[in-house]
């Protein structure tokens, strides 16, 4: 089997990615089990944050399974998962604090927020779509003996590339709503010295997750623009 320097970077970009991802399990249940004084739950920090900022639109509220926290600016919400909205730990303030930099950014126009929020329902649509245009071009091409349809992957490059597009744009978005977060902790006192580090190194490994698939969805299209050239 030929392994293409494109397939090697692809494969070893998977592989970076599963052990950041087992890192990042392994921080975040490290400093769950910190408790830091004061009692504030994920809840508490989030709203708390909130109010700091001059943000009373935004509601707190409750989503199901681990490490499912997210912010919609369609409903203004910051949805805290099960490990973080009740729990009064370190990481859960982080992640509460890292959620509402979100909802700052949001009130602030912050402009790489607005351009991913504009490219959501492309990405959506190339999510499901992209892998059928690709697979679909390359068939009628090879199998189907219609050259003249090549087009068709192509379409599905160009979805492949409004991902990679997605995910960069990404990077600055999550490190900007990290930064806030720890400033505003800082600033707060709502974590000591010691803490506030342990909130960082989290915040830091969540924060490769998105390095690594912004990675990931460019050596893939680099991975198909290179089989479009060998054939």
């Amino acid at each position: 089997m030929y392994f293409s320097p494109e397939l090697i970077l692809l494969i070893a970009v998977g592989i970076v990615g599963l052990f950041v991802q087992a890192k990042l399990q392994s921080v975040f249940k490290k400093y769950s089990e910190v408790v830091f004084p004061g009692g504030l739950t994920g809840r508490d920090v989030a709203e708390k944050m909130l109010r700091d900022n001059g943000i009373y639109d935004v509601q707190v509220t409750h989503t199901p399974g681990q490490l499912t926290d997210h912010y919609n600016p369609l409903t203004k919400t910051v949805n805290l998962s099960d490990s973080v909205y009740s729990s009064n730990s370190v990481a859960a303030a982080a992640v509460a604090a890292h959620e509402c930099g979100h909802a700052v950014q949001h009130a602030h126009e912050y402009v790489p927020l607005k351009m991913r929020s504009t490219l959501v329902p492309i990405v959506s649509f190339s999510a499901k779509y992209a892998f059928l245009f690709l697979i679909g071009g390359i068939l009628l091409m090879q199998w189907a003996k219609a050259p003249q349809l090549f087009w068709v992957f192509w379409v599905g490059i160009a979805m492949l590339a409004a991902s990679a597009i997605f995910s960069l744009i990404t990077l600055p978005v999550e490190y900007d709503a990290s930064r806030r977060a720890l400033a505003w902790l800082s600033r707060e006192r709502v974590l000591n010295s010691t803490q506030q580090e342990q909130a960082r190194e989290a915040l830091m490994w969540a924060a490769r997750t998105y390095l690594v698939a912004a990675i990931s969805a460019v050596a893939t299209l680099i991975y198909y623009l290179g089989f479009a050239r060998r054939d």
